[in-house]
């Protein structure tokens, strides 16, 4: 059978169930009509232009768009790293100012401290609050075995993958009990194989722990498998296109990326993101760099 883009949502009744289920959950963050403005040396850039949204406690809640949208800049006014223009967001009804334990952050690129272990650098946020060194590791142990590190606790980042690296971040991030857990394409460095144990070793650690994850992606496979929504950012400036629910069921497996459902889902936000794009690129100017009578085409 083939679902149509616009038969995304004919969901079946645990579906529907499911999110049910998620709506009754307290709000844990709230964005009301966020606005960011960056300065430029003729005109200003906006970035993100009027977004509200919320998401619920224990959601897993993916952002996607074009590139230039200000998928990551959400990600960074969310964290506390950037500050918005306007509008505000709330986490558990506070009004979000600046960095703070509240919120973990995880980036696309490695960012473990060289010179600490595994373990060490699980607990770096944890002594930084003020924890005691064997105090600290002993918090950030269990953190170390959830995400199945406990036979590298004591080893440096340089004897370690990039999948395990990623994995250690996701501990360190999660070790100080963060409400919301902001991943800015954590997985986009990542050779395909690495990256798809590391979407299911997420769903595994997310389903233990008591968090919301915002999930910023560029792959649209990535934010259908993982999200039990997704918010769609139309680009320049950033503005909401729609809040999608995903209703592949849970659990996700790998063989439901080749279902109908899946692939339906994954088709409507592919014509949300190119509806005001071109899904060809422009014709390049043709400039001559092989000899005469080679054509390939």
């Amino acid at each position: 059978m083939t679902i149509a883009s616009s038969d995304y949502r004919d969901q079946t009744e645990d579906v529907r169930t499911r999110f049910n289920r998620i709506y009754q959950r307290p709000v844990a963050l709230e964005v009301r009509g966020l606005n960011k403005t960056f300065p430029g040396e003729r005109n200003a850039v906006v970035a993100i232009d009027n977004l509200s949204f919320k998401a619920h406690r224990r959601e897993l809640l993916c952002v996607i768009g074009p590139s230039g949208c200000g998928k990551s800049t959400l990600g960074r006014i969310l964290a506390g790293l950037d500050e918005p223009t306007g509008g505000s967001v709330l986490l558990d009804g506070r009004e979000i100012k600046g960095p703070g334990r509240d919120r973990g952050m995880v980036f696309q690129g490695y960012t473990l401290f060289p010179w600490r272990t595994v373990i060490d650098n699980v607990a770096f946020g944890l002594e930084m609050a003020g924890m005691s060194s064997s105090s600290a590791e002993d918090e950030a142990r269990p953190w170390v075995e959830m995400v199945g590190l406990a036979k590298f606790a004591h080893a440096y980042p340089y004897q370690l993958s990039g999948g395990m690296k990623q994995r250690v971040a996701i501990a360190r991030a999660l070790a100080n009990r963060p409400r919301i857990l902001i991943m800015d394409e954590p997985f986009g460095a990542l050779d395909a194989q690495t990256r798809t144990q590391m979407q299911s070793y997420l769903l595994q650690i997310w389903r233990e722990v008591d968090v919301t994850i915002v999930f910023v992606t560029h792959d649209l496979d990535e934010a259908v498998y993982l999200a039990d929504r997704v918010l769609v950012l139309g680009a320049h400036p950033g503005r909401l296109l729609e809040m999608v629910e995903v209703p592949v069921p849970r659990p996700r497996s790998l063989e439901q990326l080749d279902s109908p459902l899946f692939q339906a889902t994954r088709r409507h936000l592919s014509s949300l993101i190119h509806r005001d794009q071109p899904v060809v690129a422009d014709k390049l100017p043709m400039i001559r760099m092989t000899l005469a009578g080679d054509d390939i085409e």
